[in-house]
């Protein structure tokens, strides 16, 4: 089944892009502030939910973990 199609694993998908995203820009800062079109737009825009919201981000991290390891 598609991500699309299955909520759970569509969250999986967008967590694990805002966490990827967040954690590539602490490597590479310019890359992600020098360009804000097109993909890398949309990546900046990822990074910056994680850098703010990390809290928040981490507590559903914790829950999706969770959920896949003892509910599944």
């Amino acid at each position: 089944m598609s991500a699309l199609f299955n909520l759970q694993s569509l969250l999986t998908v967008v967590l694990l892009v805002i966490c990827t995203c967040s954690y590539l820009k602490s490597f590479f800062p310019k890359v992600f502030d020098k360009s804000r079109t097109g993909i890398l737009k949309t990546c900046w825009k990822c990074a910056r939910i994680g850098e703010r919201k990390s809290p928040w981000v981490a507590a559903a991290c914790s829950m999706m973990a969770f959920t896949i390891l003892f509910l599944k």
